[in-house]
């Protein structure tokens, strides 16, 4: 397995400008001083989101390449796990051509946990714990970036609720522009999605629609009208009437009294900004993967064909059950997918691999998708990378990067702030030696730095470190009151608070970064099966074992048809349920009926709430 890096990281001094908008937010004087915020909320002049939220430059491990057959070549699309706000960050200006978002609405800490992961508790706490002001300040540094990443024909759609819509419509305009006439870059519309599902009140009248915010980067957008998915029928009208022309297309036709000139209308038009024409997803729903908030697959082919062509990029930062990777991977364009939750991963994951099996002939090949994690990491699959993979992770992990000049390049493999960094071996079980730290030592003499400018400081960064490595540093280190020559390394073991503090020590008031740059076990899935009649056999998989210390299984999926390569949960076990409201568990035990009799391999996957997945397969006689 190799590690996504981004070379085109966004460099900490180039700061996304706001729009200059004095005159719309300037306070008429006959209301004499009226207080008006022209600055979106948390917005710092010189570091913009920065303040709140700095920096954190850390690799992608790619845990997975979902391969389709496609032998073209070509980029595959990505699904990350991680804080979206710190990988968009790393994400390229001007790459995405359309961002649709879906994020937590502000509603309550209850309602918006949903998945059960420690990242997802992690997260909330960032935006409930100062109210309204703080999940807006948490909001607004993600709107910056992907404002950011937008090409200049982009578009970018929010979706959110009654809660704080109005609220979020306000810091939109301060950050994308306010629209208006003459194709002004920024506000475009505010879409009124209605629906009958849901929303039932004795106190109030039934909330029955979502509001979605259309804004634009530039005055030059993309937008295809002529789409049959964007258009919708005309209503019948008493006073015209469908005629056929010589084509045999039909219009509507009306006649002016008065003038008794003929006027012809297409059966349909461009929707309006009141979308009535689709409904939530109800319980039974075919598309259902049981997210609770989960978007009908219609809405966003609506919002994807408006404003994409064929291989744009599509990019969702809360992708949650997945619809908008789904669509986007249908209908033939690239797509980017985030999320904070190691179980709303696999949940896509799984929902885009069961699209693909089911795709025509005729269909077009699908791409190859990679499933990544960002800041959490499973030291299993780090241990299976060839060294020169492993040392490239670790040196960026670490803030340091590899030197394509470096002095001795078999024991320097790296430099940060000017010293030499030495890497260990993947696998989890070496560690540094005796022989390691001299040779590394004799690598330092050698630099030119050595040589002019007194470098005497080296840092090791391995899984462990033998006793007889550590007794070797310290004799050089003793050598400093003896010999002009002496040498200082610094051991750090691969994972600890010291080899990670640079992303601890960038800790603020409103972000907790403790959780980056940790390294996760997968859970010991064990599962036990009885055989049943009539082709039916019960599973259990409430002996699996969490080796990460505070973990607690919170997600379980199935494949009853292991092709032994590729898990592809089987429709309807990707994310199980059992008991009611917030008290719902994960589904441990689950009975499927097969369709023959016969031998089958199965395989079971289980996530742990710390981000740790292991997996389980075996052989099941079914009669």
């Amino acid at each position: 397995m190799t590690q996504q890096t981004d070379a085109n990281s966004h460099d900490d001094d180039i700061i996304e400008p706001i729009p200059q908008q004095e005159q719309f937010y300037r306070a008429p004087a006959r209301f004499g001083n009226v207080p008006v915020e022209a600055e979106p909320k948390g917005w710092d002049g010189r570091r913009g989101f920065l303040k709140h939220y700095p920096r954190v430059n850390l690799p992608t491990q790619i845990i997975e390449r979902v391969k389709f057959g496609n032998e073209e070549p070509h980029e595959p699309n990505r699904l990350i796990w991680g804080d979206n706000l710190h990988i968009m960050r790393q994400i390229p200006t001007s790459s995405v051509d359309l961002i649709y978002i879906d994020p937590p609405f502000f509603s309550g800490r209850q309602y918006n946990e949903i998945w059960g992961d420690n990242n997802e508790l992690r997260s909330f706490n960032d935006i409930w714990e100062d109210g309204l002001d703080g999940y807006l300040i948490w909001l607004n540094a993600r709107l910056h970036e992907m404002k950011r990443i937008l090409k200049p024909t982009g578009s970018i759609y929010v979706h959110c609720d009654w809660h704080a819509s109005h609220y979020i419509k306000v810091e939109l305009d301060k950050l994308f522009g306010y629209g208006g006439e003459n194709r002004k870059a920024g506000f475009r519309n505010e879409i009124i999605w209605c629906y009958s599902i849901g929303g039932r009140s004795r106190t109030t009248f039934g909330r029955k629609h979502d509001t979605l915010y259309w804004y634009t980067k530039t005055g030059k957008y993309t937008f295809n009208t002529d789409e049959p998915v964007v258009r919708v029928p005309r209503k019948p009208d008493s006073h015209m009437r469908v005629v056929r022309d010589e084509d045999g297309v039909e219009w509507q036709e009306k006649t002016d009294r008065r003038s008794g000139k003929v006027y012809r209308y297409p059966l349909d038009k461009v929707a309006e900004d009141y979308w009535l024409d689709m409904e939530q997803l109800n319980r039974e729903d075919s598309e259902r993967v049981g997210y609770p908030t989960q978007k009908p697959e219609k809405l966003l082919e609506r919002i994807i064909v408006a404003h994409t062509n064929e291989n744009d990029v599509v990019a969702d930062f809360f992708v949650g059950g997945g619809t908008t990777a789904v669509v986007a991977q249908r209908l033939g364009r690239s797509w980017i997918a985030v999320d904070q939750s190691r179980v709303a991963v696999a949940v896509t994951a799984e929902r885009l691999k069961q699209q693909a099996m089911t795709r025509g002939m005729d269909d077009a090949p699908v791409p190859d998708f990679t499933v990544e994690q960002w800041g959490i990491y499973e030291a299993d699959r780090l241990s299976q990378m060839p060294r020169a993979d492993f040392q490239d992770f670790v040196l960026r992990a670490y803030g340091a990067s590899r030197s394509a000049d470096a002095d001795d390049g078999e024991h320097i493999h790296g430099w940060r702030n000017q010293l030499p960094i030495w890497v260990g071996a993947p696998d989890l079980q070496s560690q540094a030696t005796a022989a390691n730290v001299r040779e590394f030592a004799n690598a330092i003499r050698r630099t030119t730095q050595y040589q002019q400018a007194n470098l005497r400081d080296g840092i090791m960064l391995a899984w462990g470190f033998r006793q007889d490595a550590a007794d070797a540093a310290e004799q050089l280190r003793q050598r400093e009151h003896v010999d002009v020559n002496f040498i200082r390394l610094k051991q750090i073991r691969i994972g600890d608070a010291e080899f990670r503090e640079h992303i601890v020590g960038l800790s603020t008031d409103r972000a907790d970064y403790s959780e980056f740059l940790t390294f996760v076990q997968p859970p010991n899935v064990e599962v036990a099966y009885r055989a049943r009649s009539n082709k039916t056999v019960t599973f259990d998989a409430g002996d699996s074992v969490v080796i990460n210390p505070g973990a607690e299984i919170i997600n379980v999926q199935w494949d009853f048809n292991y092709n032994g390569v590729r898990f592809t949960a089987t429709q309807g076990h990707s994310f199980e349920r059992e008991g009611r409201g917030q008290k719902r568990k994960p589904k441990l035990r689950v009975t499927h009926k097969f369709n023959r009799v016969g031998k089958f391999n199965v395989a079971c996957r289980v996530q742990d709430s710390r981000g740790g997945e292991g997996m389980w397969s075996g052989v099941v006689e079914v009669c």
